[in-house]
């Protein structure tokens, strides 16, 4: 029985260097094509990365396109708020550079007798007795005007540090001014910008309980509103934009403060 198994023994023993390197070969022709394989699978992940890489640095441009005409926009608006402010000063005050100025409703017209003006408003310049409030005139109401302009330019170039100093000083050495109102709602929205919102609740309620009659006291009231809103106590905030419909129908204030509303509304505060 050996003999007849000793050549498949001897056949075997022989092929045995063969199918080692057989073996070996295919092993190697293995590892090689994992090699590949891997070297594929890191290729393609590399340019992946570089794509989504790309992406971000388009996306990151896309951004910074977009900021910075936010920026411009937002610039645009507030140079244009303040040109407004200024202007309507200017014309309360008496015009501008020696321009002619419409008068006001009630203003006497040329060949006309002067109204008569309340017992309360004797003493004060005709402009100020039609708006209500004191409106000194003279080379300290042109020194306001000058520093009042110095301190709204401060606060259009975004240097709100300053401009906050530039408002408390304004208020300090003119508080019997026509720009005080002004300069107070300034000194206000330097705050809310900045959000400081407590700080701003204060300067915006002066503008309220000093300047009643100011034209001022509409907008100071809605960004009580916002502020109440930004605080999120949803009850003030409510209060206030509602005086804002209230007291100021048909005002930009109230148009801006109902909206404010009816957002809350949808956001179920």
């Amino acid at each position: 029985m050996w003999a007849a198994r000793l050549p498949v023994v001897l056949l075997l023993l022989s092929a045995a260097p063969a199918l080692a390197a057989s073996r070996a070969e295919l092993e190697a022709r293995i590892q090689t094509l994992e090699r590949k394989l891997d070297s594929q699978a890191l290729v393609q992940l590399l340019e992946q990365v570089e794509s989504l890489q790309r992406e971000v640095q388009q996306l990151r441009g896309d951004l910074e396109v977009q900021t910075h005409e936010l920026r411009g926009l937002q610039k645009r608006q507030r140079d244009l708020y303040m040109d407004i402010d200024r202007r309507l000063h200017r014309l309360e005050a008496g015009g501008t550079n020696g321009q002619a100025v419409a008068p006001a409703a009630g203003a006497p017209v040329a060949g006309q007798a002067a109204p008569a003006l309340p017992a309360a408003d004797v003493g004060k310049p005709p402009a100020a007795a039609a708006a209500g409030v004191s409106r000194p005139v003279g080379p300290d109401e042109a020194a306001a005007r000058r520093d009042y302009d110095r301190a709204l330019d401060i606060l259009k170039d975004g240097r709100y540090r300053e401009a906050a100093r530039a408002f408390r000083d304004f208020l300090k050495q003119y508080p019997s001014s026509s720009y005080a109102d002004n300069a107070q709602y300034w000194l206000g929205e330097v705050h809310y910008v900045t959000r400081e919102f407590k700080t701003a609740l204060e300067e915006f309620g002066k503008v309220i309980s000093q300047y009643p009659k100011s034209p001022k006291v509409a907008d100071a009231r809605l960004k009580l509103g916002y502020i109440e809103y930004e605080l999120k106590d949803w009850a003030a905030a409510r209060r206030e934009l509602g005086r804002v419909v209230a007291d100021f129908p048909k005002s930009t204030a109230a148009r801006l403060a109902q909206e404010r509303l009816d957002r809350m509304k949808r956001e179920g505060h």
